[in-house]
């Protein structure tokens, strides 16, 4: 008797009739093809390859110049105000009297920022760092440090050649960092720190 087949997803199933009539299917392989699981799309690249072969002549030494390396700009420091110091004048703040340096030390852990490179000395102030204060460390004639609290943060007095003072306050780390900008400077870096005051 004829046998019907079919293939279903790489399988094929033969149908067959036994002398009592009784159908028996038999499955024969279990072969699944690729090309329904991963179809493939008549897309074809048409861009044209370019092989570049590069060659140093054999011949001719190889001489390098010593090019002048571009100045990268290296963090020394950044960040804000001392914690302490915010700290410090919250606690003091409950008193009617601390009230203004308080919010002074607010708007200073929250809008004032200090970043120290080897290229330059940058303050970043304002609710979104709009205002922006950059100066290099070759028109610092001076630096001057007064700690606060106990020695824990302090101001940094910056006096430029041009006689303005800048001053920054609060700063953590501030004998560190003055010590790098009179280094920078190329000054001889010997501080000129008087005792601690206040906050």
């Amino acid at each position: 008797m004829a046998s019907p087949s079919a293939t279903v997803l790489g399988r094929t199933i033969t149908t067959t009739t036994t002398a009592t009539g009784t159908p028996s299917v038999t499955h024969q392989s279990l072969h699944f093809s690729s090309k329904i699981l991963f179809p493939v799309f008549p897309f074809k690249n048409h861009r044209p390859i370019t092989k570049l072969h590069v060659s140093s002549p054999t011949n001719k030494p190889i001489t390098t110049t010593p090019a002048k390396k571009p100045t990268e700009e290296t963090i020394f420091f950044d960040g804000g105000a001392h914690y302490g110091d915010l700290l410090a004048n919250l606690l003091l703040g409950f008193t009617l009297l601390w009230l203004p340096l308080t919010l002074a030390a607010v708007s200073r852990a929250f809008y004032l920022r200090y970043r120290f490179t080897n290229l330059r000395v940058t303050v970043i102030s304002g609710l979104t760092g709009q205002d922006r204060s950059d100066f290099s460390y070759k028109v610092i004639k001076d630096v001057q440090v007064v700690p606060r609290f106990i020695g824990e943060w302090g101001d940094i007095v910056i006096t430029l050649r041009d006689g303005t003072k800048v001053d920054l306050r609060s700063v953590p780390k501030f004998r560190e960092i003055a010590k790098y900008c009179l280094s920078m400077a190329e000054k001889p870096v010997v501080l000129e720190e008087s005792g601690p005051k206040g906050f």
